[in-house]
C-alpha cells in the first residue's frame, strides 16, 4: 500500500477514488512514564518514553487506515493528514487520528 501526504503521486495517475478512510487510536501514558517525563522536563532533554508512545499510537492509526483502504479495494492512500490531541482527565491520554483518500492507481 502506497501512502503519501501529497494529493497525487507523480508518474502514477489515479484511476479510481474509493473514498475517505480514517484510522484512530487512543493510548494512555502510565504513571512511570509521567514520572520519567517529569525528570526529563526538569533536567532537560528528550523523553524517550513519551516518544515511544507517540510512535506506537501513530503506527497503530496508520495500520488501521491501511486496512480500511485495502477493504475498499484501494492500493494507495493520498492526502494523508496526521493529527495528535491530548484528551481525558489531566490530558492523560493521547489520541492520534489519520485520514486520507483511498485510491486505485
Amino acid at each position: 500500500m502506497l501512502l503519501t501526504t501529497t494529493p497525487t503521486i507523480e508518474g502514477h495517475p489515479i484511476r479510481e477514488y474509493k473514498g475517505i478512510v480514517t484510522g484512530e487510536t487512543i493510548i494512555g501514558a502510565n504513571v512511570i512514564k509521567d514520572f520519567m517525563a517529569g525528570l526529563t522536563d526538569f533536567f532537560g532533554g528528550r523523553s524517550g518514553s513519551y516518544e515511544k508512545v507517540l510512535i506506537q499510537a501513530k503506527d497503530t492509526a496508520i495500520n488501521e487506515l491501511m486496512q480500511r483502504a485495502a477493504a475498499l479495494g484501494a492500493n494507495a492512500v493520498v492526502g494523508i493528514d496526521v493529527d495528535y490531541e491530548t484528551i481525558g482527565q489531566n490530558s492523560s491520554m493521547l489520541m492520534v487520528a489519520v485520514s486520507g483518500t483511498a485510491v486505485v492507481l
